[in-house]
C-alpha cells in the first residue's frame, strides 16, 4: 500500500478491519518491521486522537516519529505554479513535500477544507500536492473531504460490539454552533456503503451530503424514522454541501437523548470527537452506558497500525 486516502484505496475492506483485531490483541507482534523506518506526522490544523493514537501505532510497530505542526512551527506554503511569491507564502509546497519525503519513509498529513471554495476542497489541493511532490507512501490524518482511519476505526468498532451479522447503523445529523466540514460524515458514509450492515442517513432538508460518498444508503429527513430498531447510531455534526459551507436554521430538535433512544434496539451511540455536550449530544447520554466514544477512540490505535503495517511491508 502506497497511498491511504479513502475506502477505495483498500482492496479487502473486511480482511483490512480483520488485521486490525489482531493487532488489538498482540501490538507488538510486528515491532521489528519498522525498525529504522520514519514516519513523519504533518499537522496544518489541529488534532488529538489522530495524532496520539497514529504516534502510538507507529511505535508499536518499532517506528522513529517525527511530528511537525505546519500551522505553528513550519513556513506558510503556496500551493500555486507559476506565481511570484511577493505575499505572505514563505515556502512552495513543491520543495516542502519535497524536503520532507528526504526524512521521511512515510508521510502522514492532517490537513483541513477552506469550506469557501467546494473545488478546491473536493478536489483535495493541499494532500494531493503532497502526495504528487514528496515521493514516498502518504497516509491521510484527514483532507478536505474524508476522515478514512476515523472511518476505519468506526468500522471495527462496529464489527467488535455488533449483535447481530448485519447490524442497523445510522448516521445521524447533529447541532453546533459553527460550520463544519463533512469530512468525517462523508467518510464514515463511503466505508459503511461498503460494510455489510443496513445503512441510513437522517438529516435536516439542506444537509443533504454529496452524492458521490453516500451510494447505496438510505436516506431521511426524519430522524425518528431513522432511529427504529437501529444498533449503531453515529452522531456528527456537518455544515452544506449546498450551499457549500453554510448552516441553515434548523427548526426541529436533533440532539440526541435518552428518551429518542427507546425505539432503538438498544443502540451505542458514536462520535468521532470532540464533541460540544448538550449542544451535539446530551451529557446524560454520554455518561451513559450506551455510549461507547471512548472505546471507539481506542481503537484509532488499530487501525493507523493495520495501515501503517501494510505500507512498511511494502517497503520491503
Amino acid at each position: 500500500m502506497k497511498l491511504f486516502s479513502s475506502v477505495n484505496d483498500v482492496p479487502d475492506v473486511q480482511l483490512l478491519v480483520k488485521e486490525a483485531l489482531r493487532l488489538k490483541q498482540n501490538p507488538y507482534a510486528h515491532k521489528d518491521l519498522g525498525e529504522n523506518k520514519t514516519i513523519a506526522l504533518v499537522f496544518l490544523n489541529p488534532s488529538l486522537r489522530t495524532r496520539m493514537s497514529t504516534q502510538k501505532a507507529a511505535l508499536n510497530l518499532g517506528m522513529n516519529v517525527m511530528v511537525l505542526n505546519m500551522d505553528k512551527e513550519g513556513w506558510a506554503l503556496e500551493l500555486r505554479d507559476n506565481v511570484i511569491m511577493n505575499g505572505t507564502a514563505v515556502e512552495h509546497i513543491r520543495e516542502a513535500a519535497a524536503v520532507m519525503g528526504q526524512y521521511a519513509d512515510i508521510i502522514a498529513v492532517r490537513s483541513f477544507p477552506g469550506l469557501k471554495d467546494r473545488d478546491e476542497d473536493y478536489n483535495e489541493v493541499i494532500f494531493n500536492k503532497f502526495v504528487e511532490f514528496c515521493g514516498v507512501p502518504v497516509v491521510s490524518l484527514e483532507s478536505a473531504t474524508r476522515h478514512p482511519l476515523q472511518s476505519l476505526a468506526d468500522l471495527i468498532t462496529i464489527t467488535e460490539l455488533k449483535k447481530r451479522d448485519r447490524p442497523k447503523v445510522v448516521l445521524t445529523w447533529a447541532p453546533h454552533i459553527k460550520p463544519l466540514p463533512q469530512a468525517v460524515p462523508n467518510s464514515f458514509a463511503e466505508w459503511m456503503c461498503r460494510a455489510d450492515v443496513e445503512f441510513t442517513i437522517a438529516n435536516p432538508e439542506g444537509y443533504e451530503l454529496c452524492g458521490d460518498f453516500t451510494k447505496g444508503a438510505i436516506i431521511t429527513h426524519n430522524q425518528h424514522e431513522a432511529l427504529a430498531d437501529a444498533d449503531f447510531i453515529y452522531v456528527k455534526n456537518w455544515s452544506a454541501y449546498e450551499p457549500y459551507g453554510k448552516v441553515s436554521p434548523v427548526s426541529e430538535d436533533w440532539m440526541l437523548t435518552n428518551e429518542r433512544l427507546k425505539i432503538t434496539n438498544d443502540a451505542k451511540i458514536m462520535h468521532c470527537l470532540p464533541v460540544r455536550r448538550d449542544l451535539e449530544l446530551s451529557s446524560e447520554i454520554l455518561n451513559g452506558s450506551s455510549s461507547i466514544v471512548v472505546h471507539e477512540a481506542g481503537n484509532r490505535v488499530w487501525a493507523a497500525q493495520a495501515v501503517l503495517k501494510r505500507m512498511l511491508e511494502g517497503l520491503g
